[in-house]
């Protein structure tokens, strides 16, 4: 057969089978919702549940099923899903949009793309095989309940740490210039130091000669005081300070008149001693580190956090600490920061919190158990930890569903919660009641009654013509 002869019958067959396909909808909207006698349309519970499709309004049918247009589910018509449980119908258990499964609400309406909701029942939302228990049975048992929640999302992050130094208030005692350690004043690791307070004595023949110049640039202006006179002197006291050269040192050498042979070195800051690289007498190069001071009234402590916690951590957050040397005793800090990498070996963030220490309870290297509550963002559905059975592959909730009837349902789950609970992000509503006790007896009784209805379909389901085919086949093969 010619190729254009193929073309055109594939065309006509085509338009001939979405011709019929539209005059079923068409005959289907505006015969099968009428009456024969009054030849109204069958609103309500007065006639069968009609169907329809929500992107094609005008596909009705008396069946469920698929749209023959656009192929998707067909939904209840809204004036006919008044199905309740004392009526005997199919019981709705929540609404949700044709296009987006995770779009819920409670009650009929338009989704956000303008489109029907549609009613998910509550037997399309078994995971299993329902059963009835007789309520003495349940009660030996120890079968318990409690109702799905709708809150906020309260975690507890728990984990480690260990208390370091405040780097921004850590200082190195470097001299400047080569010299000798003539005297020391802070003389162990460990010493307590004051702001101001000496440390050490320098003699440096750089020194002297710096305060030589400074004294005879002094002298020179107290006796012909001008511009020229200041700006030397000026600068020459400038050097002085540049070689960290206290500025009380400076007026001693101005009251004295005198240059001094060592040169005094001061604490900047209050701290403590830890480390220590200093022999009185002893020669020291420039930049040597002689002394490096720590100021322990505030400390970092370093804490360790998973990957998927760290969404829910931010700069600025309330954290609680807790020492095994000091049990009983809370401390209170904050998140000041959170390093931009994970750790290559233990794959977890570390996160630096911030405590103030005025009492320097807290020290260096001590390790300390760390807590900071978090909240996720906005609310979500809440049930108990116990109440889901995880095989592995899926995870199941029983819903209790009255009278000793129980519907095993595979939901998906959230972040664990605290309190023992956990969050459900799909598979149950609000106020629905799951089983916390007793749930794995109710789980091996469906999947057995599961087990034999699979057995006896099995057994029941007749030899068609194509499996006796199949088997002379494969017989012939043997």
């Amino acid at each position: 057969m010619p190729i254009r002869a193929i073309v055109i019958t594939a065309v006509i067959t085509a338009a001939l089978t979405w011709g019929a396909l539209y005059m079923t909808g068409y005959h289907m909207a505006h015969t099968a919702v009428t009456d024969g006698n009054s030849g109204e349309p069958l609103m309500g519970g007065a006639g069968p549940q009609l169907w329809t499709c929500g992107m094609h309004p005008w596909i009705i049918t008396e069946e469920p099923g698929l749209c023959p247009i656009c192929n998707m589910e067909l939904t209840p018509r809204r004036d006919d899903t008044t199905a309740s449980g004392d009526s005997g119908e199919r019981k709705i258990a929540w609404w949700r949009a044709p296009m987006d499964p995770m779009e819920i609400y409670e009650s009929p309406g338009k989704s956000k793309m303008g489109m029907d909701l549609v009613p998910v029942y509550e037997d399309d939302l078994i995971g299993g095989v329902e059963i009835r228990i007789n309520p003495v049975t349940e009660q030996n048992m120890g079968v318990r309940t409690a109702k799905v929640e709708k809150g906020r999302l309260n975690h507890t992050i728990r984990t480690y740490g260990h208390i370091t130094y405040d780097e921004t208030r850590t200082a190195q005692i470097s001299p400047k210039v080569n010299g000798w350690l003539e005297k020391l004043y802070a003389s162990f690791t460990g010493e307590p130091v004051e702001k101001d307070q000496p440390l050490f004595e320098i003699y440096s023949p750089q020194l002297l000669a710096a305060q030589e110049e400074y004294l005879t640039a002094f002298r020179n202006h107290r006796r012909n005081p001008g511009t020229r006179s200041r700006e030397m002197r000026d600068s020459a006291r400038r050097r002085l300070s540049y070689f960290d050269v206290a500025e009380s040192e400076i007026q001693a050498i101005e009251a004295k008149d005198d240059v001094k042979k060592t040169v005094m070195i001061r604490s900047p800051f209050r701290g403590v001693v830890t480390h220590k690289n200093a022999v009185e007498g002893g020669f020291v190069r420039a930049g040597t580190n002689v002394y490096t001071i720590a100021d322990l009234s505030r400390v970092w402590v370093e804490a360790h956090i998973y990957e998927y916690e760290l969404d829910r951590v931010a700069k600025g957050q309330e954290a609680e600490m807790t020492l095994p040397y000091h049990p009983g005793k809370v401390f209170r800090g904050k998140v000041a920061y959170i390093y931009p990498w994970l750790q290559q070996k233990t794959r977890d963030v570390v996160i630096r919190l911030e405590f103030e220490n005025p009492d320097l309870e807290l020290k260096p290297d001590m390790y300390a158990d760390v807590r900071i509550q978090t909240i996720g963002k906005g609310d979500g559905l809440i049930i108990p930890s116990e109440a889901v059975i995880r095989s592995g592959e899926r995870n199941v909730v029983f819903v209790a569903q009255g009278n000793g009837r129980f519907t095993p349902r595979e939901t998906t789950l959230g972040m664990s919660l605290d309190g023992g609970r956990i969050q459900i992000l799909s598979g149950l509503a609000p106020g629905e009641s799951v089983v916390t006790s007793g749930q794995f007896l109710l789980d091996s009784e469906s999947k057995l009654k599961e087990a034999v209805q699979k057995m006896m379909a099995a057994r029941s389901e007749p030899v068609g013509p194509e499996t006796a085919e199949e088997d002379d086949f494969f017989g012939d093969m043997e």
